[in-house]
């Protein structure tokens, strides 16, 4: 079930931005010193004006207008130069932070075990990598380019307000107050929305991601006008939540302009009859007016920091929890490396006195599981063992735990109780490198990776050259489809393998386990998109080639385990029985029932 995001604490942004910024102390200090160059600049410019109509225009100084209007310009050039250096630095640190965090988030959730995935959900995890970093990128891009500066400005104007005229600051003493109250309402406002917006682009990508992934289901049972609707009441709400915000986004801006169209009529109201009455000159006034309009677009450049703050608070805090979720199966601190030459349980595999076995042993000792929620386990103290160059099939009804046995042996999953062994050492006890060369999956459903026929094959191993592919291939029974693409191993493969039949990538994924060259396979009904022709010849050439590795089997039709050295059957999550097929249909009343659903009585026997 996907994790709804829970509301960020407030200190959840801080650390965060606090954590990562290291790296990016040089150019920040730059940016600094470039936006106190900006604001000086822009602090200067209304004084230098102000001189030019009083010192110039006013006795018709033309000496006085044309040194003081080359300052401005000078000025003017020094400003502009240093705010789009601050910009350019403001957006290579934000991005860069962007990309170190989807970085983070990437490698991590790459350790997660499939209890996180189902914690929080694939759709989020891609919000959260997305959309989220995007919202920490914009606020800090905008803490860097506006916030630094709008201090400067703000405490400077009012400084350079009060060297033009003193009375007329009490405008300021009204003005910034009203609009900071109005903005701050907003604010409060925009947290609760904000809270949301994350969870509506949640649940937007889920549809869509579902409608996507199951577009041939859709099809098949004309369901198409059904999921639009739902489609588009996910983007209704989502819409909904941003309208929201998007007023009170309206409400700030209409807010900030209307106190400051209502400050400079103040102004001039103020100061103009002190003009007429020669008290105060009108390069002060229209000093005192710009200045009045960079302290108010200060207020303002800080108000918009802050109103993008609750929804990048909100995405830190959601970007944190899955940073902070520490993943149920991880690396042991001091990995062991499998034992070669166990005898130690030479008595349950019936091996005589002869030393040193084969690699590749599986042992699965009482071993329990039970899902996140689940009020039984899945698995009642099973014990299991596959041994080098055996077949050991496991059997079942729908549910009775067989693919859960197999990701345990694979650790995909971690036993409530029990052990699972390889040649001797605990799964636990091995780095995943390790036990990735021990054991090669091929899971219930395969999947194929955007690229080409090679480069997926080369998951297996990236150094294996064509030879070995094609040996691969040729084992796997899809040596002759993939020579039959113009191009062979560079055949272009589709994401999720969509541009092969079923059954083709079926057998791309069975190559790829066979170019790893495990010790152990795990045939997770892993034959079941193949006809029966195409099975009995991978099986058999599985068998010619496999040599000593161990293979265990799970399947639903009989004619794929009869042959197996060792049969499991699986009811309930316990184990009832193991034997050969023949034993079984006479010791095992699941599995005879198993045999008659699908094979006539000649062919049980």
């Amino acid at each position: 079930m996907p994790n709804r995001s829970s509301t960020a604490s407030p200190p959840a942004l801080v650390p965060l931005l606090r954590g990562r910024l290291g790296p990016y102390a040089v150019p920040i200090a730059l940016l600094l010193v470039l936006q106190l160059v900006q604001a000086l600049g822009m602090l200067l410019l209304p004084a230098l004006n102000a001189a030019i109509i009083d010192r110039g225009v006013a006795s018709g100084d033309t000496g006085t207008v044309l040194r003081l209007g080359g300052a401005m310009l000078a000025v003017t050039l020094v400003q502009v130069t240093a705010a789009a250096a601050a910009v350019y630095l403001g957006s290579r640190v934000s991005m860069a932070l962007g990309r170190d965090l989807r970085a983070a988030l990437f490698a991590h959730v790459q350790r997660f075990s499939a209890e996180e995935f189902g914690r929080f959900g694939a759709p989020s995890l891609i919000t959260r990598t997305t959309n989220d970093v995007q919202q920490i990128q914009l606020l800090l891009f905008t803490l860097l380019t506006l916030l630094v500066s709008a201090p400067l400005m703000g405490v400077g104007g009012t400084v350079m307000a009060l060297r033009q005229d003193v009375a007329l600051t009490g405008v300021l003493l009204v003005a910034v107050p009203v609009l900071v109250a109005a903005v701050g309402l907003v604010i409060a406002a925009m947290t609760a929305p904000s809270q949301l917006m994350q969870g509506r682009i949640d649940e937007v990508n889920r549809v869509l991601r579902e409608q996507i992934t199951g577009i041939r289901v859709i099809r098949a049972f004309v369901r198409e006008r059904r999921e639009h609707e739902r489609f588009m009441r996910a983007n209704t709400d989502l819409m909904e939540v941003a309208q929201r915000l998007g007023r009170l986004q309206a409400y700030f801006g209409a807010s900030a302009m209307t106190v400051a169209t209502l400050a400079s009529v103040a102004v001039v109201a103020l100061g103009g009859p002190r003009v007429v009455e020669g008290d105060m000159q009108v390069g002060a006034l229209i000093a005192f007016l710009n200045y009045l309009a960079q302290i108010l677009v200060a207020v303002m450049m800080a108000m918009t920091v802050f109103i993008l703050a609750p929804r990048a608070r909100v995405a830190a805090g959601r970007i944190r929890e899955v940073l902070a979720a520490e993943p149920a199966i991880a690396d042991p601190e001091r990995p062991v490396a499998p034992t070669r030459h166990d005898r130690s349980d030479r008595s349950a595999e019936g091996v005589g006195a002869a030393p040193g076995p084969p690699p590749g042993r599986l042992d699965l000792r009482g071993v329990v599981f039970s899902y996140p929620g689940a009020e039984q386990p899945v698995l009642h103290g099973v014990d299991l063992w596959a041994r080098p160059g055996e077949t050991t099939a496991v059997v079942g009804s729908t549910g009775s735990g067989k693919t859960t046995l197999v990701r345990l042996a694979a650790r995909l999953v971690a036993p409530d109780a029990g052990s699972v062994l390889i040649d001797g050492t605990d799964v636990r006890d091995m780095d995943r490198r390790a036990l990735a060369g021990a054991v090669g999956l091929v899971p219930q459903r395969a999947h194929l990776f955007s690229g080409t026929i090679a480069s997926n094959l080369r998951y297996g191993d990236p150094h294996a050259d064509d030879a070995r592919l094609w040996q691969a291939l040729e084992t796997a029974q899809a040596a002759d489809f993939v020579r039959g693409f113009p191009d062979g191993l560079d055949t272009v493969v589709g994401q999720g393998g969509t541009t092969v039949s079923g059954g083709q990538r079926q057998r791309l994924a069975i190559a790829r386990a066979l170019v790893a060259r495990p010790r152990i396979y795990l045939f997770d009904d892993a034959f079941s998109a193949l006809d029966t022709a195409t099975d009995a010849a991978v099986r058999s050439a599985l068998d010619t080639h496999l040599g000593q590795a161990a293979r265990l089997i799970v399947a639903q039709r009989v004619s794929t385990i009869r042959d197996a050295d060792r049969i499991v059957v699986l009811d309930a999550g316990r184990v009832e029985a193991v034997g050969t097929h023949e034993e079984l249909v006479s010791a095992s009343a699941t599995y005879a029932e198993i045999v008659d659903s699908q094979l006539v009585t000649e062919e049980a026997v």
